[in-house]
């Protein structure tokens, strides 16, 4: 058995096209100043219609591949964390190990909501920690604006299209400390799309309501996130036995800077230590985490022996936070 995983690669994607605050004022009743105040957001990605999650995925995946010296056919498993799947079936995971040419990895998605990939990095550290799988990829990969109804400006706003990846792997030395992972399904009707599944099949009906977009009760999601992130983070350090003055670097999931500063006040941290790409790519879902840490490493902010905290909030309700000494 192996005493602890490391992240040996990271790999972003996000599609070319930047929609703004300025491009979202020609399409729907709001202002870049209104969008700026309540979210923090600028701009955001968006996929065309040709461009799907598992093609995010992809890309996203061979450079974390690359960053971790691996091949494809090195990988013994594929964790990929997505609320937009490809298709309701098969595994978005499956369609992704087919065409990295991972012919001996096991492939499932994972559905956590905006906290999958912390979850899948939980679901990971766990099978290398039991000596099941040496050679891991962890990916979050969301298409949410194909899920955005254009006139609802209270969403519509906030999302963004993205992919992450990370390669995850046993190490001798302590990497990944600590998980925790959670969830309140009382607060599951707060943020979902209600049709397309079996409760509520596609029909000419859940078309005409609209049933096939994202919905959102924005204060109860808000209300649950300033309270589940300083705690979940609390939780994992604790369990890692260390403290919120322990931390260098706090990587948050990116929703809403008011949530990211309440986090961060709870944990009584300094913003230089705080790590926020939310003005670039608004809400990216699972996708916002692994790509948030991707470019603070790029930028050389976190380094070798730093100690960090990944946490996110996510439908379900989920959350879920990693302690990490990054290597």
């Amino acid at each position: 058995m192996s005493s602890s995983s490391i992240i040996t690669g990271l790999g972003k994607k996000v599609p070319d096209n930047v929609m703004t605050n300025k491009d979202l004022e020609e399409i729907v009743d709001t202002t870049d100043e209104w969008i700026t105040q309540r979210t923090g957001i600028k701009e955001r990605r968006i996929a065309d219609e040709d461009t799907s999650s598992s093609d995010l995925a992809y890309e996203a995946s061979l450079e974390a591949l690359e960053e971790a010296d691996l091949s494809p056919e090195d990988l013994e498993m594929i964790i990929l964390a997505t609320a937009t799947p490809d298709m309701l079936f098969p595994a978005t995971a499956c369609l992704l190990q087919e065409r990295l040419g991972a012919d001996n990895a096991g492939a499932f998605d994972l559905e956590a909501g905006c906290s999958g990939f912390v979850y899948g990095l939980g679901v990971a550290d766990q099978f290398i920690r039991a000596g099941n799988y040496e050679n891991i990829l962890v990916v979050g990969a969301e298409t949410l604006s194909k899920l955005v109804d254009w006139d609802d400006r209270s969403t519509c706003v906030l999302f963004g299209d993205g992919a992450g990846a990370a390669v995850v792997q046993p190490s001798s030395e302590a990497g990944i400390l600590s998980t925790v992972m959670g969830s309140d399904g009382s607060g599951g009707d707060s943020l979902c799309v209600p049709a397309g599944g079996s409760l509520h099949p596609a029909s000419q009906k859940t078309v005409e309501n609209k049933l096939h977009y994202i919905k959102m009760e924005g204060n109860q999601v808000f209300k649950f996130a300033v309270k589940k992130m300083g705690a979940a983070s609390v939780e994992v350090l604790d369990k890692a036995g260390y403290t919120p003055a322990d931390v260098d670097f706090f990587v948050p999931h990116q929703a809403n800077t008011r949530i990211i500063d309440a986090a961060a006040k709870r944990l009584d941290l300094d913003m230089d230590s705080v790590i926020v790409n939310l003005p670039l790519y608004g809400n990216t879902s699972s996708a916002s985490v692994p790509i948030a840490l991707k470019e603070a490493v790029e930028e050389n902010r976190i380094k070798p022996g730093d100690l960090i905290v990944l946490v996110a909030f996510g439908a379900g309700l989920t959350w879920a936070s990693a302690a990490v000494r990054w290597k």
